[in-house]
């Protein structure tokens, strides 16, 4: 059974097709990422995950329950995480923890693995501090404590270090990645790539409400090795100017240092070099580097990352 089956699901509002026939499936028990630029459609499909938007056509359902026909049941099975800061400023830490395990269903039998998950997520100093006293990153944790307060087989993130400091980053990795290793399901939008690229097991990126690739990271940097690679040339001299013939290929021109972008398939790093030669360059020194999930990103959607 998958985690999360999406099939044929289209949402437009007014002015904007935000979804366009997006079919994916997460499976059980995966690291997923979810990427794509401002605007791919990302926020307006974990909300149609999580029954907070209907599609207009296409069916969603977690953990074999349709979202839109078993709503508990589906919402019951998954934990979402948001991007807005978004708190009831007049309760504690462990009150407003409290209410959310009670809209499960849930009263004190939950109330230890609450404060399990205050300690895990740094939070037991502050549960007794109002909500308005913490700071963002504080207000951040709690939104993961209250994701997780019923236990979701399915846990989603939207952005969720987005402007946080590194030790916080730091933290919540590791709290994820024993979520993980523990059978959770774990979805993941980031702007962050090398985030991406060091968590996730597979990847789909959206772009303009359709998916553009969905496929396993290694198999993604295959297929962006397969193209590009980075060349960076040290010569004894400043050159003056890069040869016609390597102009296109440039990525960066400082002082002692060339920088080019190759395609392994049709550029040779000797005739390169053979170039710079011509032009009375003494090359010193010079490696390469293989193309990263970044590349793979800006080729599909031309977009740098955030």
């Amino acid at each position: 059974m998958s985690a999360i089956s999406i099939h044929d699901v289209h949402k437009r509002f007014p002015g904007v097709q935000a979804l366009n026939g997006v079919s994916l499936e997460i499976r059980k028990g995966e690291f997923f990422g979810l990427l794509g630029p401002n605007g791919a459609g990302k926020s307006t499909l974990i909300n149609i995950v999580a029954g907070l938007t209907r599609a207009d056509q296409g069916s969603v359902s977690v953990m074999g329950k349709d979202v839109r026909l078993d709503y508990r049941e589906a919402r019951q099975k998954i934990g979402v995480v948001p991007q807005e800061l978004v708190f009831d400023p007049f309760f504690s830490v462990r009150e407003v923890l409290r209410l959310q395990a009670g809209y499960f269903g849930l009263g004190k039998e939950c109330h230890d693995w609450i404060e399990e998950l205050m300690s895990a997520l740094k939070l037991g100093d502050k549960a007794n501090s109002n909500m308005r006293s913490l700071s963002g990153g504080m207000k951040r944790r709690v939104l993961v404590a209250q994701a997780l307060v019923h236990r979701p087989d399915v846990v989603i993130l939207d952005e969720p270090t987005a402007g946080v400091d590194v030790e916080l980053r730091q933290s919540l990795w590791h709290f994820v990645k024993r979520l993980h290793d523990e059978g959770h399901t774990i979805v993941l939008t980031t702007h962050y790539l090398e985030e991406a690229e060091s968590l996730c097991d597979r990847i789909g990126i959206l772009n303009h409400g359709e998916v553009v690739a969905l496929d396993s990271k290694d198999a993604l940097m295959a297929k962006g090795i397969g193209r590009r690679l980075h060349l960076s040339v040290t010569v004894s001299s400043p050159l003056a100017n890069v040869p016609d013939n390597l102009k296109d290929k440039l990525v960066s021109h400082n002082n002692n240092c060339i920088v080019l972008e190759l395609d392994r398939d049709q550029d040779s790093v000797v005739g390169v070099l053979d170039a710079l030669r011509g032009a009375g360059a003494h090359v010193t020194d010079l490696h390469t580097e293989q193309a990263d999930l970044e590349d793979i990103f800006v080729d599909l959607v031309g977009e740098k990352k955030k």
